[in-house]
């Protein structure tokens, strides 16, 4: 008897090769601008207006990022052509971890409390409540900025974390939507049996639908942080001093701080890899925590 010997490997087609082709491009658009990034953090500026294509690192120096860890004398950055200006960026990172993370547990505690009740217990009203609260996913953010704004400068909250992180800790329609989505298609049996043993909704929250919604929890604290640590007009309208400026606007002063013609450019790429630096570690620790909850549809 003859055997037949099946070949398991995906036979080579025109359609594969333009198929991966396309993705090798795509990624290399994508990490091109990363790498200019680190070409023009790691050059002397002077040099980088004498060879502005050159790929390679020109005048290769570490001097970006003395200058923008404050490490620098300012003799020693002018002299690779930076700015003598002081931008504290480490305190600058600190407001925005600050503003970041106190943001991000505010607005998904909320938003869990929220979602629990929309979700999991009865009461009158429940749906008509929760279809004015998912209206609120169709107005612009833009059109509360002013109101918000008026609101924390009345209270006298400006220059303060209060005034930056208040106006968005309480309602996330977003989150909530996300979340009791995701609550509607858990077991109820569970908590059925809770009941008979006297456990109350809070009790029920806390040990039965947390542990079970920690997935979505996690991706939504993840994405959470990572607008808040982008975050730029808010913060900007509402403080001006640098005690609370958090690292978004602190790259905009050390760009506007060069008393040359020319911007400190490769001050500014340093400054800008230490500002991404934190959501690339975060990314590449939980991003298939990420993907995995957001595909993430029910209880098997």
């Amino acid at each position: 008897m003859s055997s037949v010997v099946v070949n398991s490997r995906p036979r080579a087609s025109f359609g594969r090769g333009v198929a991966w082709t396309y993705i090798g491009i795509v990624v290399l658009v994508t990490l091109f601008p990363f790498y200019w990034m680190l070409r023009t953090a790691f050059s002397n500026n002077y040099e980088l207006l004498q060879h502005p294509s050159d790929p390679r690192p020109v005048g290769f120096t570490l001097g970006a990022f003395a200058r923008v860890l404050g490490i620098a004398s300012p003799d020693q950055a002018k002299a690779e052509g930076g700015s003598g200006a002081s931008v504290d960026i480490l305190h600058a990172l600190l407001n925005s971890v600050v503003y970041a993370s106190i943001s991000t547990v505010s607005i998904v505690f909320f938003s869990l409390l929220a979602a629990y009740a929309f979700a999991r217990l009865q009461w009158r009203g429940r749906n008509v409540i929760f279809s004015v609260f998912l209206s609120a996913l169709m107005i612009p953010g833009i059109l509360t900025l002013l109101p918000n704004y008026i609101l924390v400068r009345d209270l006298g909250l400006l220059n303060t974390f209060a005034g930056m992180i208040l106006p968005g800790a309480l309602f996330s329609a977003f989150n909530i939507f996300f979340l009791r989505q995701f609550m509607l298609g858990l077991s109820s049996e569970i908590e059925e049996a809770a009941l008979i043993d006297g456990v109350g909704p809070l009790g029920m929250l806390v040990r039965i639908t947390l542990p079970m919604t920690s997935g979505p929890i996690t991706t939504l604290s993840i994405l959470g942080f990572i607008t808040m640590w982008n975050d730029y007009f808010w913060p900007l309208l509402v403080t001006s001093d640098d005690t609370v400026r958090p690292l978004t606007l602190a790259l905009g002063v050390f760009k506007q701080s060069s008393p040359q013609a020319q911007p400190d450019w490769a001050g500014l790429m340093a400054a800008t890899l230490v500002a991404a630096l934190p959501m690339m570690v975060l990314f590449m620790v939980f991003g298939r925590r990420i993907v995995n909850s957001i595909g993430f549809s029910g209880i098997k």
